[in-house]
């Protein structure tokens, strides 16, 4: 299967999940979570040499001591623990295996019936950056993903594993060695939450870049002539660069934080056209957070709740934010706090049709301050029942 064609069925497989996302916004990973996933990987070929007798014989005959191995589409699959540290940041350790058959070997003035497959496996060590969508004028609202962009470090081993073939005799070169190197990778990615399904899931989908120093592997070769057999052995430098493709998922389990300020329900003026008062529930935020704690998901209940047992005709989500950071910043984050409130509303089962649901950034303080100033009762969500 070609890189090309993998990468559109990749895609196909991915769109109807993100858009089973629903309008559940990606807020940034909180705490420790776990991730998996696995797909495909195509290994860059890769060069080997003859040794001993069968070198000269190659020489004698005018033919190349030299060629490369070609692989097959192969797999891989990957797990990884993590911590996201709530402002897009994410630290993670990862295992990953990866493994390709021998599709042909090339040079030495041809080759036969090349068989064997390479390995590569270890740990890294990556970063990633979790990019927020609103810097590019792009809200939740409209786009349910949340790309990001990750490198990593560590050490991987290259295992060649019963690669032969027939260069002037039956099985005459071959190789099974293994050779652990030096590695770092490249990744992006996108996610989608599935918090309809479990919050904290995401569904992922990733494109890695993985490389290592070059590695030492044994060859061995044998030669056959006037009914003796004389066998060499050399080592061969070996590149290693694989492209993987993946589907995954990502779990965060949102560990409990120090409890916000209480709920303040406070009656708010009638509304013209209805006699009941409306009802206010205020959640509160960490500075520079949009994601809720466990406190803020009691306080949403509780608004979730009553809005089915009053005569509730709309229901306003309102976020804000302190004069910590520049206006524009604040606005997204005003924004992306309501989102997460809308999120969690629409998960207790209140259509996301009955709300309005806006961000007014640091313009609307409960407490005024001056520019600059970090005021936690302006870091908040209005749930207002009318």
């Amino acid at each position: 299967m070609s890189l090309k064609k993998t990468l559109l069925a990749s895609a196909m497989a991915f769109a109807p999940l993100v858009a089973m996302s629903g309008t559940a916004s990606a807020q940034p990973t909180s705490g420790i979570y776990i991730a998996g996933g696995g797909g495909f990987n195509w290994a860059q070929d890769t060069d080997i040499s003859s040794a001993g007798r069968l070198t000269n014989a190659l020489q004698d005959r005018n033919r190349s001591t030299r060629g490369e191995i070609q692989f097959q589409t192969g797999w891989v699959a990957l797990a990884s623990i993590g911590y996201g540290f709530g402002n897009g940041l994410r630290a993670e350790i990862e295992g990953s295996y990866r493994e390709n058959e021998v599709d042909s070997i090339k040079g030495f003035g041809g080759t036969t019936g090349a068989t064997g497959r390479a390995r590569t496996y270890g740990a890294m060590a990556n970063v990633f950056y979790d990019i927020d969508l609103g810097y590019l004028g792009l809200t939740n609202t409209f786009f349910n993903v949340q790309p990001y962009v990750g490198a990593g470090i560590g050490w991987q081993w290259r295992d060649f594993k019963d690669i032969s073939a027939n260069v002037l005799g039956a099985r005459d070169l071959s190789t099974d060695s293994g050779d652990g190197r030096f590695a770092y990778q490249a990744i992006v990615g996108v996610a989608a939450p599935l918090h309809q399904f479990a919050p904290g899931l995401s569904l992922t989908a990733e494109y890695r870049f993985l490389g290592t120093l070059e590695n030492d592997v044994d060859t061995t070769t044998r030669f056959s002539e006037n009914n003796s057999v004389t066998f060499g052995r050399g080592t061969t430098k070996s590149e290693n660069f694989n492209h993987s493709v993946l589907i995954g998922l990502r779990y965060a389990f949102n560990p409990p934080v120090p409890p916000a300020p209480p709920a303040v329900v406070a009656p708010a003026a009638p509304a013209a056209a209805a006699p009941a008062p409306a009802r206010t529930y205020l959640v509160f935020f960490d500075f520079d957070r949009a994601d809720l704690n466990e406190r803020a998901r009691q306080i949403i209940g509780e608004a979730a709740q009553n809005s089915s047992r009053t005569q509730t005709t709309r229901i306003e989500v309102a976020g804000h934010a302190d004069r910590a950071g520049n206006p524009q910043y604040n606005q997204r984050l005003s924004e992306r706090r309501a989102q997460a409130v809308a999120g969690e509303l629409e998960r207790r089962g209140v259509p996301r049709s009955a709300m309005t649901i806006q961000g007014f950034g640091e313009n609307r303080p409960l407490v005024q301050t001056a520019d600059g100033a970090r005021e936690p009762q302006n870091r908040r969500v209005e749930i207002v029942l009318r």
